[in-house]
């Protein structure tokens, strides 16, 4: 007797074809930053075995060795380890910030599967050779700079590559919320690459490297084989970018009704009433494909130069508690090494639920750029709240950890996400969605300009005391909130008109309605 379907096949067939391959699109997408995050993340957990406390080891085997350093990893056994570590965090950090202005440029002129999943195999590559060191008994510090530098220019062919695809398949009615819970991947990937580079980080640290590397290589690979970067490529139904009633005098998006709601490849497809049988069997006319944008085409997009600038000084904010939080709660709860790290992930948990937050308000709002400063204006006490009251006791500082993530991190995700897509969509492109790219790439590598400089500052102001690093986050947040001042006063504009036409219309509406009596 021949069983019935299985369950999971019969929801798929169940769902609309659109929706199968949206669905796709996420998962592939969201697979592959997750994978370009676990690539990066060995580097800070092998850093603690590169230079050890060998003194708690036992005796020194080797009697020609400094009895403190001889289990380091040279060149990282001297005393300016830690000026060496930051060499190669900066190596990798400025070489991502100067590559991803020109990413984006050489993304919208390559099929976007070809590039990724090129990117992939060749950061897969590069984060390798980094661990074949350790086999290869390498000892110079050239070596490892020469492949953060190669690493981080190839890594800038994930984001502007994956916002563009996921862009390009999801119109702007859900996409804050989506690209919300879309975004987890980056911690997702940090979570991951921190486990899997800690199975080996004692016995064999060049393995920490190489199967984060071998991982990202094989998700490379499953996207050249699965990856759809147009619907039409599939005969799918493009989403709706914008609509009549999206823009007002102002200038500014206020409503826009649901993509997937108007168009579905199960229903109605057009407004002539075609069936989606009858569209996709009927012969497809001929377009030509449009040019790609310039960069400084892209510059001219109304709120590109604002948004960007904006995420410059809050990923400053995001990235110094990235690379610096751990030490500080252990200088200052007095707490260990690995309690400290594991605290130190609610900051990311807290940044998931604030993406989403971010992602579901401005959805809700119709206000990207608002919903950012508000998050901005009140991140700016919390973050002075938890360095004076934040440790005084495991329950306020997970609670404050939680709170300051999520404020923190939830603009941040929102411009390099739904901003990024609904500016590269911009209604002034008249349709050409080749600028989807090099937007993703403007914005977010002017926002890893600042990634590079807030760890570098920490690390100048710390040794003058914690509270001034703060009063610099605080600084930072200021800002960017600033930054987005004329946007935002644009969207209450608009906001303002809406409503006077509202009224407009209820005043006439019951005019007509008396006149009848």
């Amino acid at each position: 007797m021949r069983a019935a379907l299985a369950p999971g096949i019969r929801l798929l067939r169940a769902l609309p074809r659109d929706s199968r391959y949206r669905g796709l699109t996420l998962v592939l997408t969201f697979l592959s930053y997750t994978s370009y995050h676990l690539s990066r993340k060995p580097i800070s957990i092998v850093k603690s075995q590169l230079h050890p406390n060998c003194s708690a080891l036992g005796p020194n085997p080797h009697n020609d060795s400094n009895s403190t350093t001889w289990c380091s990893w040279a060149p990282f056994d001297g005393d300016n380890y830690k000026e060496l570590f930051g060499a190669l965090d900066n190596a990798f950090l400025v070489a991502y910030a100067i590559g991803m202005f020109i990413s984006g440029i050489f993304g919208e002129r390559l099929p976007l599967r070809y590039y990724l999943s090129g990117g992939m195999v060749l950061s897969g590559l590069f984060t390798a050779l980094f661990g074949l060191g350790y086999f290869w008994n390498i000892h110079v510090l050239w070596y490892f700079i020469v492949v953060q530098v190669c690493n981080g220019l190839v890594q800038t062919t994930g984001w502007p590559a994956v916002v563009a695809c996921v862009g390009n398949w999801f119109g702007k009615g859900k996409r804050g919320l989506i690209m919300g819970i879309w975004n987890s991947h980056t911690s997702v990937g940090n979570i991951l690459g921190s486990l899997i580079a800690g199975a080996w980080v004692s016995s064999a640290w060049g393995l920490s490297f190489i199967v984060p590397g071998i991982i990202i290589t094989i998700v490379g690979i499953i996207c050249f084989f699965f990856l759809v970067e147009y619907p039409e490529d599939v005969d799918c139904n493009p989403p709706l970018h914008h609509t009549a009633a999206d823009e007002d005098p102002g200038g500014v998006t206020t409503s826009e009704k649901d993509p997937e709601a108007v168009i579905s490849n199960e229903g109605p497809l057009s407004l002539s009433g075609q069936s989606s049988v009858d569209h996709s069997n009927s012969p497809k006319e001929p377009a030509e494909e449009p040019e790609a944008i310039s960069f400084l085409g892209a510059l001219r997009i109304p709120g590109v130069v604002e948004f960007s600038l904006c995420l410059l000084f809050a990923k400053l904010v995001s990235y110094t508690f990235l690379y610096w939080l751990p030490l500080y709660i252990v200088n200052v709860a007095h707490f260990g090494a690995k309690e400290a790290g594991d605290l130190s992930t609610l900051f990311d948990v807290g940044g998931i639920l604030g993406g989403i937050f971010a992602g579901l308000v401005s959805d809700y709002t119709g206000g990207r750029a608002t919903t950012c400063c508000m998050m901005l204006v009140v991140a700016a006490p919390m973050l002075f709240l938890y360095n004076h009251v934040g440790q005084n006791g495991i329950g306020t500082s997970i609670a404050m950890l939680i709170i300051c993530g999520a404020l923190v991190n939830g603009p941040y995700a929102l411009i390099t996400t739904a901003v990024s897509a609904d500016l590269g969509t911009h209604e002034s492109l008249k349709g050409n969605a080749k600028a989807l790219s090099t937007v993703t790439a403007i914005i977010d590598g002017t926002g890893s300009v600042g990634a590079a400089l807030g760890p570098l500052l920490a690390g100048l102001i710390s040794p003058t005391g914690w509270n001034n690093v703060f009063y610099m986050l605080i600084a930072a947040d200021v800002l960017a909130c600033l930054l987005l001042a004329r946007v935002v006063v644009k969207e209450a504009r608009g906001w303002c008109g809406s409503m006077a036409r509202q009224r407009g219309s209820s005043v006439q509406l019951t005019e007509s309605v008396m006149d009848g009596k």
